[in-house]
């Protein structure tokens, strides 16, 4: 089992930046492939950032390349959503999720694939 908890949310100016954490409850998360997710009012989950378990590997959906980044320091057994230039329709609750890969791997899989593990959210409002 893994436990995942997400913090780093609040309001924020739009242009602004925010900077999420996941952290894990095992010392061992780079045995994990780690993304982000994020539930918008009245829309469906969507993902948001993947990273392979190698950490050699990123994959951004097209609305946020260039503004967010996804990074991981296994020393902390954290996993980061580097937010810069926040736009108001970035507003939703953002999730960590992961799945145990073993050993070192640069697969990614599709946006609707199943992870097994969950935060519970951290809530990100951008004002206009």
């Amino acid at each position: 089992q893994l436990q995942l908890v997400e913090s780093g949310g609040r309001l924020v100016q739009a242009g602004g930046s925010l900077r999420l954490a996941c952290v894990a409850s095992r010392r061992t998360v780079d045995d994990f492939l780690v993304g982000w997710f994020r539930r918008a009012p009245g829309k469906e989950r969507e993902g948001v950032a993947l990273m392979s378990n190698s950490g050699n590997r990123t994959n951004y959906i097209d609305s946020v390349k260039g503004r967010f980044t996804i990074s991981r320091d296994n020393a902390k057994n954290t996993v980061y959503l580097q937010m810069d230039n926040l736009k108001p329709e970035d507003t939703a609750i953002y999730y960590c999720a992961a799945m145990y890969i073993g050993s070192p791997s640069n697969w990614l899989p599709p946006w609707n694939y199943g992870f097994p593990f969950w935060g519970q959210g951290t809530q990100v409002t951008v004002s206009s």
